[in-house]
């Protein structure tokens, strides 16, 4: 490519390292996305990924973590965008897109053009703008929750001061959260203005009225600027022939020096870890009971100290589902989460449970998703008069974002919290999964800090929903009272990922264990036992995954060791004593081998290969 397509000599470098991490991607999550395509004007730099406007860097720095157009059905669903075609010019592309499924049929187009700010005499360029616009057709009748722009501030913002004007121009001034904020920081925007690494940002608004939540409440790793306040109702028809206009202006000022060199194509350094008693122990490991068709298949291992069963009480299903748990447990106590309406359903499902090894117990509203006070009452009541010993567990069956919003409103008697966890509520890139895992510690510590010492229990932590919480409709029908076709997620548009396959989620399920065993989690849940959102394969076959739970539940429970000292991004580790010795696990998210050499008791000097989204232990030798 030329510069006047759109990439200069420093891009080139970028596009370089960007495709050769993209082959290696390709082949490690078992999937295919488009190829990024680096484009730099001046001094800007961002990546075109499919529709995505991504990682939007100005002298090095981040900036903008993303930008890009959505449409969102009445229940929160996302309506596929499909890239029809791309024209570049010197300063700047259009893309074309379509919209379509989901009750939608919009054609438009996402633009980006890049003017240079003029010099103030001194050779420094001040207020280098891109321009960025989408404007879109429908062609049929369609309900919507939102449909525009949405922009992604990065998790390094977190603390920067921010100036937030409104469109009748008054300014307020506050700061991106540090804590997760439960509710939106910021609304009735209009343009913001704050510091990215001495990098002034003014961001502009036009075509709606804007606000910001706090995405690290699902483990996005950013804070999202989107159009159309959720005040106002929703959803909202949307008419054949509308047409819709949205634009952002954004400005960056800052002088050469000031800027981050780019790190395109460097090559991780060897590491050298050294580990330290942690003074806690590893949390349990669990996995989900399989909601798949079919039958378990025969000589699985057994995995996990528990099997978390959940009970939809409105279903005609929720006794058969119980039935095969219980069948399926190999030995194991059951994690049971009561999904009720009222106390009639509660003592239902307790009559069910009277007599059962049952580990932890839980109950959640199907409306709301919390532990209700009510249904709390009757399951403590239920619990004590069948005599029933089990870990009462509440907090919230869906979101971590539930809890955070809604804690204040349990009981307060609730001796330990739950939430779960999944990474794709609302993108499904790779690069979401993998920006996940630092968000995952992140709310793993504010979990723990609304606990006030309570333990926190974590999962199921999925790749995908198990139910949407946030639709405005009722769901599908035609449940049946048995579980040969499946039941829960297996009737779910969109919970199988493809990826559940891969090598690289055996990676990420270590990386996830490494963020989220902070002091206070006690134990965390993993997906299902078998199936296509399982450990194995409805075949019996494992899947790359099974190995990195299998690996970490033979951990769970021992003394914790932890790194001291910070660790290269993308490079997470679990360590524990085995009789005096250090096993260590690590798991490798970037698309580069790296050099290990770990400084633990029983440990040799020899450096340790983790490939490319790859996963290694170093087993235990007795210490001498």
């Amino acid at each position: 490519m030329t510069q006047d397509a759109g990439i200069d000599a420093r891009g080139a470098s970028a596009q370089d390292e960007a495709s050769r991490a993209h082959r290696i991607a390709e082949r490690a999550w078992a999937d295919s996305e488009p190829e990024p395509r680096v484009w730099s004007v001046g001094r800007w730099v961002l990546e075109r990924r499919g529709d995505e406007l991504a990682d939007i860097r100005y002298d090095g720095v981040l900036v903008l973590r993303s930008v890009r157009a959505v449409a969102r059905d009445r229940d929160w669903d996302t309506v596929p965008t499909t890239v029809v075609g791309v024209r570049e010019s010197g300063t700047g592309f259009e893309i074309d897109l379509r919209m379509t499924g989901l009750g939608a049929d919009l054609e438009g187009t996402l633009s980006l053009t890049a003017t240079p700010g003029a010099g103030d005499g001194s050779g420094r360029e001040r207020g280098d703008e891109l321009h960025i616009r989408f404007s879109a057709v429908s062609h049929t009748d369609f309900q919507r929750n939102r449909l525009g722009l949405v922009v992604l501030h990065p998790p390094a913002a977190a603390g920067a001061p921010l100036e937030v004007t409104s469109p009748s121009g008054g300014s307020t001034r506050t700061s991106f959260p540090v804590e997760i904020a439960p509710h939106q920081p910021a609304m009735d925007i209009a343009s913001l203005a704050w510091r990215a690494d001495g990098v002034r940002v003014d961001l502009a608004f036009a075509g709606d009225v804007f606000e910001m939540e706090d995405q690290r409440n699902w483990t996005d790793a950013s804070y999202k600027t989107y159009s159309t306040p959720l005040t106002l109702p929703f959803p909202v028809l949307v008419t054949g022939g509308t047409m819709v206009e949205q634009s952002i202006t954004l400005r960056c000022d800052a002088t050469p020096a000031t800027g981050a060199a780019s790190d395109a194509g460097d090559r991780p350094a060897p590491v050298r870890l050294r580990l330290a008693p942690a003074g806690r122990p590893l949390p349990s490991i669990a996995v989900g009971a399989s909601t798949a068709a079919g039958a378990r298949p025969t000589g699985l291992p057994v995995v996990g100290d528990a099997l978390l069963v959940e009970l939809e009480t409105a279903t005609p299903s929720w006794r058969a589902a119980l039935r095969r748990a219980l069948d399926e447990a190999d030995g194991r106590s059951l994690d049971v989460r009561v999904v009720a309406a009222g106390a009639d359903q509660v003592n239902a499902a307790l009559d069910a449970l009277a007599g059962l090894p049952i580990a932890r117990l839980g109950v959640f509203s199907p409306r709301s998703h919390v532990s209700e006070p009510a249904l709390w009452e009757a399951l403590e009541n239920g619990v004590n008069a069948r005599g029933i010993v089990a870990e009462l567990v509440g907090g919230a069956r869906s979101h971590f974002t539930e809890l955070n919003r809604r804690h204040q409103d349990l009981p307060g008697d609730i001796p330990a919290l739950t939430f779960s966890i999944t990474p794709q509520m609302h993108a499904r890139e790779r690069a979401q999964l993998v920006e996940s895992i630092p968000m995952q510690r992140l709310v793993a510590e504010n979990a723990v800090r609304i606990g006030a010492g309570r333990p926190v229990h974590v999962g199921p932590v999925t790749l995908r929903s198990r139910f949407n919480a946030v639709a405005t409709s009722a769901p599908a029908g035609g449940d049946t009272d048995d579980v040969e076709g499946g039941y829960g997620a297996e009737h779910v548009p969109g919970a199988t990922d493809a990826r559940q396959v891969s090598a690289a989620l055996a990676a990420w399920t270590v990386a996830s264990a490494s963020a989220l065993a902070v002091p206070g989690v006690a134990g965390i849940t993993y997906f299902e036992e078998w199936g296509p959102r399982g450990l194995v394969g409805g075949d019996g076959r494992p899947f790359p995954v099974a190995t990195a739970l299998s690996w970490l539940h033979a951990l769970a429970g021992r003394s914790a060791l932890q790194a001291d000292g910070d660790l290269p991004t993308g490079l997470w580790v679990v360590g524990a004593d085995v009789d005096g010795a250090a096993e260590i696990l690590l798991a490798n998210l970037t698309p580069d081998d790296m050099a290990v050499t770990i400084e633990a008791p029983g440990v040799g000097n020899e450096p340790v290969t983790v490939r490319a989204y790859g996963i290694a232990r170093v087993p235990a030798a007795r210490a001498h």
